[in-house]
């Protein structure tokens, strides 16, 4: 991608990085609250909610471990009804609480196959789902979300961790990817 196609995809403003660190704060106190008397995995669906992570992290005051896996639903900005596995985990969850921390959820297909690896492969006690985008309008498979930071309408964004082929990931807020 050249400089200026760079810039000239970078669309209106969706959620500024200051209401972002707003939310996360309060999403790491409810997890705090819930979990003050044990610890959790947090699992990373990455690349896109590492930024995410990184900031919840930051907020809690709980003892966690944390681990990543990458799941993959997209081909540029495109959703595909298929899943697949990037990385596995190194940590072992069986009977330990877990929370996965996405970007974002739309579609529900990435969380709902990892919901159904989780428990069928690695036995968790149980499994929450943290998302800091959700986009309930795209949704075709019904799945628990349980801590959401914001609801967005059907936008492609881009910005805090979440790319466009890998680029705009530096972006602090979450902005409309703008096409030709």
């Amino acid at each position: 991608m050249d400089y200026h196609d760079y810039y000239k995809r970078i669309g209106r403003t969706i959620i500024s990085s200051k209401r972002i660190q707003k939310r996360v704060k309060e999403i790491a106190n409810e997890i705090n609250k819930e979990y003050k008397d044990s610890d959790v995995v947090l699992i990373s669906n990455l690349k896109g909610s590492f930024r995410f992570l990184a900031d919840l992290v930051a907020n809690l005051k709980i003892p966690t471990i944390l681990d990543f896996i990458a799941f993959t639903s997209y081909t540029g900005t495109k959703r595909r009804n298929e899943v697949r596995i990037i990385k596995d985990l190194k940590v072992n969850v069986k009977n330990k609480k877990v929370i996965v921390v996405e970007d974002i959820v739309d579609t529900g297909y990435t969380v709902d196959f990892i919901l159904k690896y989780l428990f069928d492969f690695k036995h968790p006690l149980e499994v929450k789902i943290c998302t800091l985008l959700d986009k309930p309008s795209t949704r075709k498979i019904d799945v628990p979300v349980d801590y959401r930071g914001f609801i967005i309408p059907d936008l492609f964004v881009i910005g805090y961790g979440l790319d466009y082929k890998e680029y705009f990931r530096e972006l602090n807020d979450i902005v409309e990817y703008k096409e030709d």
